[in-house]
């Protein structure tokens, strides 16, 4: 979960937990409560692998994915058109080397990362199409 959307929930749940405190009941205690903030899911372990296919939409599906430490994403190309896929920034490709590993894949071809052993977070793109979202995604490795 990111740490804006985290801090969102945390608000709304803070606001309801109060707007509950207020409203309600016939404690005569005057003992103050001091609101909680709620431990984050923890979502359960990353994977070691990722896959993330470029549908016949020509759009990456998922565009984010989660690993461990040391995992891989397999790239399957399930498009009409060939796709070379790097990782950002464009055109130097130098955020996360392990991406490059997948490059130029033709229609119906797949092909796996180098392992991403640094927690980081990596952006990906198709070479030829810098520009188009559709074709951008990130891979967070935790």
């Amino acid at each position: 979960m990111t740490k804006a959307l985290w801090k969102g929930l945390s608000a709304a749940i803070f606001v309801a937990a109060t707007a509950a405190a207020a409203c309600g009941g016939s404690d005569s205690s005057d003992t103050p409560t001091t609101p909680t903030t709620p431990t984050p899911p923890t979502g359960g372990t990353p994977s070691a692998t990722a896959t993330i296919t470029i549908g016949a939409d020509g759009r990456v599906t998922p565009a984010s994915v989660t690993i461990a430490r040391g995992g891989r994403v397999t790239m399957i190309n399930n498009h009409n058109q060939s796709h070379d896929m790097s990782s950002d920034p464009h055109p130097e490709h130098t955020q996360c080397p392990e991406t490059n590993q997948i490059g130029f894949l033709t229609a119906g071809q797949q092909r796996t990362s180098g392992n991403f052993n640094t927690a980081r977070t990596c952006g990906f793109h198709d070479h030829n199409l810098p520009d188009n979202a559709g074709l951008k995604g990130t891979i967070i490795i935790q």
